[in-house]
């Protein structure tokens, strides 16, 4: 672009670009897989296993298989009909070409292909082949009995589609190497895709779907996921660390050619884990068919609980926050013609759905509550002490939330705040214990880092009532510093701190902690970790000092790295027990200085998966957590997170 005389910049014909086949996918990757970092990674293979999965939908497929190889390379193999390969009437080339290579090309815009399918823009496999290094596509095809096979580089065709041999089996093997000049940095975590797996064998009932790593020298890890239950076993499954307060509640109806699968299990847990998916893709955001179904179970459970007589004419109708506590539900959709919000699919936009949920879900839950007066009770008196509870937490929220961002009349007093009053240049160190806050504000640099001491072990939130949290004078603490509020009146934009960091020791004592601070900010301000504030810091192990050079080491094998460089030498080993064993300038070289210090970003790559988790380890049920410890408590050579 040229200046203009007045220093504007000129804007001309020529100014305008056109990207041409699939370089504004690599141009723009965020816009079609979500991002570069890890989640946009593995999206690369949900993409392609959506597509296999559709066959399944489709009643073409009941087998697939995902197989991470050594050199991060990803293959996927299924048994349905195979793509196409035959000359497309339109374009002349063949369709196994068009689909790989052009956007916004495939059979499910309304051509017959697929009744009910996730992918709709004919964006994700070309957008995956545009994203790898490498991508082949072998399909064995039903139609002529011969096998055919395309490379591509970068997605543009190293060949012509050409006919390999002949074959008696059908389907599709996609084989791709993610592009590191896109992705730098990430490798694929088989717990991520296996959990996604699983999902997806819940969803498409009947469906075998097998995960192979490669990557382990000695033993490949692989697991197999079929469930003849479908999402009734999903519940079930999501429940197996809780105390369930009735059998579960199942319906499938089809309403105007939309399929509707719901299950519905209420528990004494004080959270809410429901999970909607819409042609088995996992709609994380939610859409109508959540607004739907949570509609459904406030209007009913009222209209119950009145007419029942447990609810007094004196009392206020149950909110949606008290039906949801404790409510365990997964509802699926199968439209033929979904709306999502974008290509990422996190979101149901369809205005009809709603209506068609909670119309299906009022009438299945209405008749079993008529049917079993004696849960129906349970759940009643449930979502009755859930509302007491949260309007003695009403009170004691305006004792303890800012009112705004700006006002400090309400901040802890231990709480040793920065200078610094734009919260994008802020960061908060949440510190274990007195002595290790005091190292802390001593070394940290007063103007951008604010630190909070918290004495002792903070209340388990994973078996407290709202009401309870609120008045637990850690918890005070935290939620006064924050300034967000928490629960259904947390707001990120009142945050005073960019960064949110947990500063513990790297023991026993110092991991419970940690674990019972992740617990709360999951439980109760999640979307400050999903936004990328939370942190973990990293205090070093051990301090070595060789002569007049000191180093420190993070991880044992760290340690017994920079042991063996300096043997023949005096060596002088340290080993730190807790923060408050360093000095104030050690503490702030190692492990608080933004130059020299690693931080680890907590995020909640899957909510299913971190709820589980948090319910295993925190909750009231003894005997999963006993496994677990039991399970991995050889696999534990150290506490350096």
């Amino acid at each position: 672009m040229a200046k203009k005389e007045n220093g504007a910049i000129g804007y001309e014909a020529a100014d305008v670009q056109v990207l041409e086949g699939l370089e504004a996918v690599r141009r723009r990757p965020g816009m079609y897989v979500g991002g570069t970092d890890i989640r946009g990674l593995h999206h690369l293979v949900y993409e392609v296993v959506d597509n296999s999965v559709d066959e399944a939908l489709a009643g073409a497929c009941n087998e697939i298989e995902v197989i991470i190889h050594k050199d991060q390379s990803i293959t996927v193999r299924d048994n349905g009909r195979g793509i196409p390969t035959a000359p497309h009437p339109e374009k002349q080339i063949s369709t196994l070409q068009l689909v790989m290579t052009t956007l916004h090309a495939g059979a499910k815009f309304g051509g017959g292909g697929y009744k009910v399918s996730g992918g709709l823009h004919g964006v994700g496999v070309s957008a995956v082949n545009a994203l790898s290094e490498w991508m082949e596509v072998v399909v064995d095809n039903p139609r002529d009995g011969k096998r055919y096979r395309q490379r591509y580089e970068r997605g543009v065709p190293q060949g012509p589609v050409e006919a390999t041999g002949k074959t008696k089996r059908s389907g599709t093997t996609t084989t791709f190497r993610f592009d590191p000049t896109i992705f730098k940095d990430v490798t694929y975590r088989f717990e991520t895709l296996a959990q996604r797996m699983r999902e997806m064998a819940f969803v498409a009932r009947g469906v075998t779907i097998r995960l192979v790593d490669e990557r382990p020298d000695k033993f490949p890890r692989q697991m197999t996921f079929y469930f003849e239950g479908g999402i009734l076993s999903f519940v079930r499954y999501l429940n197996r660390n809780r105390n369930p307060l009735h059998p579960p509640i199942y319906v499938e109806r089809e309403v105007d050619r939309v399929g509707i699968e719901v299950a519905i299990q209420y528990t004494d847990s004080y959270s809410e884990s429901v999970y909607p998916f819409a042609n088995t893709i996992h709609t994380v955001d939610g859409g109508t068919h959540l607004t739907g179904l949570r509609a459904a179970l406030t209007r009913t459970l009222n209209d119950y609980a009145r007419r029942s007589g447990l609810l007094k004419d004196k009392d206020p109708n149950f909110s949606g926050d008290d039906v949801r506590e404790g409510l365990t539900a997964v509802v699926s959709i199968k439209h033929p013609d979904p709306q999502f919000e974008s290509q990422t699919k996190v979101k149901l936009m369809n205005a009809e759905v709603k209506a068609m949920v909670e119309s299906v879900v009022s009438e299945a839950f209405s008749e079993f509550l008529e049917r079993d007066s004696a849960s129906a009770k349970r759940i009643v008196e449930k979502c009755l002490t859930s509302s007491r509870a949260r309007a003695a937490a009403r009170k004691a929220r305006d004792l303890v939330i800012r009112k705004s961002v700006l006002e400090s009349l309400t901040l802890p007093g231990k709480l040793a705040d920065c200078s610094e009053r734009d919260p994008a240049r802020t960061e908060l160190f949440i510190v274990e214990g007195d002595s290790a806050g005091g190292s802390a504000k001593q070394g940290r640099d007063r103007h951008f880092q604010a630190i909070l001491p918290l004495r002792g072990k903070i209340l388990n939130t994973e078996r407290a009532g709202l009401n309870k949290v609120l008045n637990n004078r850690e918890v005070q603490a935290l939620i006064s510093a924050l300034g967000t509020g928490i629960g259904d009146q947390f707001n990120l934009d009142n945050l005073r701190y960019n960064r949110v960091i947990l500063l513990c020791d790297a023991d026993v004592d110092g991991a419970h902690i940690r674990t019972l601070l992740l617990t709360f900010f999951y439980r109760y301000m999640q979307p400050l970790v999903e936004e990328g504030h939370l942190f973990i810091a990293q205090p070093p192990l051990y301090r070595i000092a060789a002569g007049k050079k000191v180093r420190y080491a993070y991880t044992e094998a760290e340690k017994d790295q920079m042991l063996k460089e300096l043997e023949g030498q005096k060596v002088t080993l340290q080993r730190y027990k807790g923060l408050g064993e360093m000095n104030p300038e050690q503490l702030w070289e190692t492990t608080m200085d933004p130059e020299q210090r690693t931080l680890l970003q907590v995020t909640v790559e899957d909510a299913a998966a971190a709820d589980r988790t948090f319910t295993m380890l925190m909750g009231d049920a003894v005997p999963p957590r006993r496994r677990f410890i039991q399970t991995h408590a050889k696999e534990v050579r150290n506490l350096d997170v």
